[in-house]
């Protein structure tokens, strides 16, 4: 509770009708949560504009109503506002709201089309080993230490973002490592975030859907770099060409990390097999528990990261040595008859390439790799038979099977991605519509020692049909399909 004029101050108001000294006792942007002492900010969003709830707001008797465009009639006992941007507007008055939490502790942010969730996992187990109280917001999960809350979206609304950050700090959190989209970038999520620091981990294609464009999508990645204040750090992966772009206008000290060239923070893969990576990092040999060329630039770039928060180089080291990566992030099960099957997230071309390229990498010349692989509904369609390819081009059995068709039809989702399988990759290619059968056909068809790749949902725990979320566990129904097949 807070009076409206104080969660205003940073905000550049164009107009002012009524009273600023009110007291407010929430902030809200969904007009079904509006009631008497709360100030409804009217967003215009991609599926709808807040301006059009204006008079729902109003019926709910809001103690005051934040908008770009002022309503035609006034009523009596609100306070209304006038922003140049409600959604900037937004963030600012929750950050003031909940006094300015991110300045209360080290608030470090990752972006990136890939290795976001990685990044911050490792970096929140990282530093609870290390003996911090530590919050986290992902795609997984948030958590502040081991309390886990549950997520919705890879980066919460600028409100529920400061309320957690709060909690937070109330918990004496010294630290919080979080996912930072694209998306909430375009919609101006982390307006009024005070960042210690910026970790960018590689840009592909992906979210075309939404930005349109290759370089409407950089874009809102930069732009989170364009944001970090002096003394900040900004630490960018420069093996991916995208790399030094991020921070061409940035305001934060620059730091770099490779695995091919000569940077402040360099690795060198020494081994990759299934039991892990042995690399060597800044001169010393280490082995981890990750596995994969893509988790080394994990692993490099949260070293880099507690490096540059003052952590001691070696005692790092040593932790990470210890860790394993997110849920669903090459998660991998071995059956009685040694069939290893892999649960990944990746649903995007390059993060399939990267993993199937580390089973190339890992498999031995006998073993088989079959791939079970869908794309989401209501999401980019160019990328699907993208994906397609991919997989065909480095499995020796592809299924192509639902993953969440949310309000599509599954069978078009599966036609897309059909379109690119070539006429050599025919003979080698299933399409199962169901996901359980999918699975199912891919340990039928798996012989001792095969390798089976399930991408797509990761750590998902459900599948997204029509709007109706039903259980549904890649990795549970992996194991269910070894035992029924006795395998």
């Amino acid at each position: 509770m807070t009076l409206l004029q104080n969660i205003l101050k940073d905000i550049k108001t164009l107009e002012v009708r009524g009273a600023t000294d009110i007291t407010v006792e929430a902030i809200t942007f969904d007009s079904r949560q509006v009631r008497e002492g709360v100030a409804f900010v009217a967003v215009r969003g991609v599926q709808a504009d807040g301006h059009e709830y204006i008079q729902k707001a109003e019926e709910a008797n809001a103690a005051a109503i934040i908008c770009e465009t002022m309503p035609t009639d006034f009523k009596e006992g609100i306070t209304y506002v006038q922003v140049e941007d409600s959604g900037d507007a937004l963030g600012k008055m929750a950050a003031a709201f909940y006094d300015y939490p991110s300045k209360k502790l080290k608030l470090v942010g990752v972006t990136g089309t890939n290795g976001k969730t990685s990044t911050v996992t490792l970096l929140h187990k990282l530093f609870r080993e290390l003996g911090y109280h530590v919050g986290m917001l992902s795609t997984v999960q948030n958590q502040i230490d081991e309390e886990v809350i549950p997520s919705t979206h890879t980066t919460p609304d600028a409100v529920k973002l400061n309320e957690l950050l709060a909690q937070m700090v109330k918990a004496g959190c010294a630290y919080c490592f979080m996912e930072v989209s694209s998306h909430a970038m375009v919609q101006k999520r982390v307006a009024g975030l005070q960042f210690a620091g910026g970790i960018f981990t590689n840009i592909t294609h992906d979210h075309l859907d939404y930005h349109k464009t290759f370089d409407e999508y950089i874009k809102a990645k930069k732009s989170f770099f364009d944001i970090l204040p002096k003394g900040a750090f900004a630490l960018v992966n420069t093996d991916d060409k995208r790399g030094p772009v991020m921070v061409q206008n940035t305001k934060a000290d620059v730091h770099e990390f490779s695995l091919r060239k000569a940077t402040e923070f360099k690795a060198r893969i020494i081994d990759n097999t299934i039991q892990g990576l042995h690399l060597e990092v800044d001169g010393h040999e280490i082995w981890c528990k990750l596995i994969g060329s893509f988790n080394a630039y994990n692993f490099l770039g949260v070293y880099a990261a507690a490096v540059l928060l003052d952590e001691d180089p070696m005692e790092v080291l040593t932790v990470l040595s210890s860790l394993n990566t997110a849920a669903g992030r090459f998660d991998y099960i071995v059956s009685d008859s040694q069939i290893t099957g892999i649960v990944d997230y990746a649903h995007t071309p390059d993060a399939l390439e990267n993993v199937l390229n580390t089973i190339q990498q890992i498999r031995t010349p006998l073993q088989k790799v079959i791939t079970v692989i869908g794309c989401g509904g209501n999401r980019d369609a160019t990328k699907r038979p993208l994906m397609a390819d991919i997989a065909c081009r480095l499995s020796d059995k592809v299924i192509l099977t639902s993953d969440n068709p949310r309000f599509e039809e599954p069978q078009a989702i599966l036609e897309d991605m059909q379109k690119g399988v070539k006429p050599l990759d025919f003979k080698k290619t299933l399409s199962v519509l169901d996901r359980r059968e999918a699975i199912k056909t891919a340990c039928m068809l798996a012989e001792p020692n095969d390798i089976i790749l399930v991408a797509g949902k990761g750590h998902e725990t459900y599948q997204e049909i029509k709007g109706v979320k039903t259980d549904f566990d890649d990795k549970q129904v992996l194991r269910e399909m070894f035992q029924q097949l006795g395998k």
